[in-house]
């Protein structure tokens, strides 16, 4: 297991970088991530560079026994770049520039930000590629965290580049993003511009292509500095920080092109969902290489600084999320950062090394987490789960985009579906449709709005060669374009279904939130109730949500009907055959309580069970990688697990083996 922070000494004077090893041998630290944004004290101008600083860090902890896991600096320009250059500048939606002064002010796809970056690179990269202390590298740091869309002349620019790429000619594009409506026809891909500021609606295949292109942009600067390393000679890992479930970066995409996944979480520690949320995040970040454990590069050891109120963790906490990421494939656990800040934006987040020093709970927490991850036994590798979760960020894109009969939240939905399988102790793999296949027993695609080729090839055939698919609502809308089909809606998967689509029939939702806003609806969506529509599913009834859709079951069995809402006596959920295989339409999203209902029926038809076929206790946690499986009680009483003899206070957890032994 690594173990260990962000390391800023460039922030401190160098007296206190001994203590600053001394201490961390203490902790248990084996690996810190070293100049993250430390641009301005090794180029102070343009003509200047210092790297005396970083030589006598880097020796000082190889010394002490620890790595490095060296940063690229490129995620924060100094000022010196942008008044020399301010074609660096980032552009809004209304073409003015963002300034320095914060950071991630720059611009992607600036050519002069290229330049710099580039250089800057080179210099790191020639110069410790071979350094032994070098374990990994860290590309930039969070890429689009709090820029993720600019608008500039660079971007457009690039993104006129990025058309001419995806379509050849301008033909092809009008065609794909419908350009006869309202006399958008293009002459020339030099008559595109960035979906700027507009007077009304922009078309919804331009803004999807543009958040492609920027999901894009992000990732070609990641491999433009990686090309740089490889090309020193470095042959050490090379990654960047991701962030989950981040909406503006297509991960799935960028996962090939990393080396080791690694990724930055912060739950709020008053969040109701807290627990399954977390999970949901490892779930996802281990599902991008299948397999392959990754590593928690950032999360806090107590509280953050940037929400309104920023509760401590409790007691216990902090040890419960470790094992849960390690459950979940994490072979390695970092903080943002070694010391907490003394200045900055950030210097009430709190850090392996707090201001009031090491007679604190945190410190304390800090060594005794060390000293647990030092006595783990080597880990097996993440092994396959039975159940394929569908997500995917192109449909999360289009089907949160504007103008549509109903706003979709739809990480809440994918995360509602996953909470089901979580609370039963089911292991889940969180993929792309295209990714669905013959490991899995159990594929379930809700609101898949927008279907890729591939994707639906390989849902057809999960379906047909003996899985349980579970789709729906909203699924098989458009194709890749946002486009409608020939023939209407679910062309795609409606005859593996057994089901015809006759209308959507919207509800209003039961929250909208950053969905909405997304959307542009955030003044309705603060001022709308939920409603719903009653399912009857055999003796039991729950409540639909978002749609109640008017179907035909031409050729599948009708489980559940709507008894009240718009489509009352109509088809609610339907089942075709297919062997020792079935496919499932749902047309609502059921509540809480529905889901539990669906859910239960889906894994015991699929045959996916949970781990060691233990029904976890309210609050209990299961996860499962290889023969190892952790146990965490996250509630507030004691929770026993009779089928393992075990006993757990409040924030416990346990390791065992597969047979039980511990």
């Amino acid at each position: 297991m690594l173990y260990g922070a962000d390391y800023n000494p460039d922030q401190w004077p160098e007296e206190v970088w001994d203590d600053d090893v001394a201490r961390m041998r203490e902790a248990g630290v084996t690996t810190v991530s070293l100049g993250i944004f430390a641009w301005s004290r090794l180029q102070p101008g343009p003509d200047e560079w210092d790297f005396g600083w970083l030589d006598r860090v880097i020796d000082l902890l190889h010394a002490g026994g620890i790595g490095v896991n060296l940063a690229t600096a490129t995620a924060s320009p100094p000022p010196w770049v942008t008044v020399r250059h301010p074609d660096v500048l980032a552009a809004d939606e209304n073409g003015a520039p963002y300034w320095h002064g914060s950071r991630q002010h720059h611009s992607p796809s600036s050519p002069t930000y290229r330049r710099l970056a580039a250089e800057l690179v080179r210099r790191i990269a020639e110069r410790y590629a071979h350094h032994p202390a070098v374990v990994m590298w860290h590309v930039d740091n969070e890429l689009g965290c709090h820029l993720p869309v600019e608008y500039g002349d660079s971007a457009r620019d690039a993104f006129r580049a990025w058309l001419r790429e995806r379509y050849g000619t301008v033909a092809a594009l009008d065609a794909a993003w419908g350009a006869d409506f309202w006399s958008q026809r293009y002459g020339s891909f030099d008559e595109v511009f960035p979906p700027r500021k507009a007077p009304y609606s922009r078309n919804p295949a331009q803004v999807l292509d543009y958040r492609r292109f920027m999901s894009d942009t992000w990732l070609s600067l990641f491999r433009m500095q990686a090309d740089i390393i490889r090309a020193a000679g470095a042959t050490q890992p090379i990654s960047t920080n991701m962030m989950g479930p981040f909406p503006h970066a297509d991960y799935a995409s960028w996962a090939p092109h990393i080396d080791v996944i690694t990724d930055d979480c912060y739950p709020d520690p008053s969040s109701p969902t807290r627990v399954r949320d977390i999970a949901f995040q490892r779930d996802l970040v281990r599902s991008l290489k299948r397999g392959t454990p990754w590593l928690l590069m950032e999360q806090a050891t107590d509280a953050v600084n940037w929400r309104p109120t920023n509760p401590s963790k409790r007691d216990g906490q902090l040890a419960a999320e470790t094992a849960q990421a390690i459950g979940r494939g994490a072979d390695g656990v970092f903080f943002f950062q070694w010391r907490q800040s003394r200045a900055g934006s950030e210097k009430f987040h709190s850090a392996m090394l707090p201001h009031a020093g090491t007679r604190t709970r945190t410190w304390e927490s800090v060594v005794e987490l060390g000293s647990a991850l030092a006595a783990l036994p080597e880990l097996p590798a993440p092994s396959d789960s039975p159940v394929a979760l569908v997500f995917d960020w192109e449909n999360w894109w289009a089907v949160e985009g504007a103008d549509h009969p109903g706003t979709v939240d739809y990480l809440g939905v994918v995360r509602a579906w996953y909470g089901a399988l979580h609370r039963r102790g089911v292991m889940v793999d969180v993929v792309r449709p295209e990714d669905v296949d013959g490991r899995y027993r159990l594929a379930i695609a809700p609101f898949l709005y927008l279907m890729r080729d591939p994707g639906v090839a390989a849902l057809r055939a999960f379906a047909a060669e003996g899985g349980v698919l579970a789709a729906g609502p909203f699924t098989d809308v458009v194709d890749e374009s946002d486009r409608f089909r020939d023939g209407g809606f679910l062309t795609q998967l409606g005859p593996i279904l057994g089901v015809a689509f006759e209308d959507f029939r919207p509800l209003l939702p039961p929250t909208l939130g950053d969905a909405a806003a997304r959307a542009g609806a955030a003044s309705v969506a603060a001022a709308s109730p939920a409603e719903e529509a009653a399912v009857a599913f055999g003796s039991a009834e729950f409540a639909g949500t978002f749609f109640a859709e008017a179907l035909f079951a031409d050729d599948a069995a009708v489980l559940a009907t709507f008894a009240s809402g718009p489509s009352a006596g109509r088809p609610a959920i339907t089942r075709r055959a297919h062997g020792s295989g079935s496919a499932w339409y749902l047309a609502t999203q059921p509540d809480e309580r529905g889901l539990d209902l669906v859910v239960a029926r889906l894994l015991a038809e699929s045959g996916a069970e949970s781990v060691l076929g233990i029904a976890p206790p309210p609050g209990v946690e299961l996860a499962q990688r290889g023969d190892l499986v952790t146990i965490i009680n996250h509630g507030e009483g004691e929770a026993r697990i009779p089928e393992l003899g075990l006993a757990l206070g409040p924030q416990e957890h346990a390791y065992v083996r597969q047979d039980g032994a511990a």
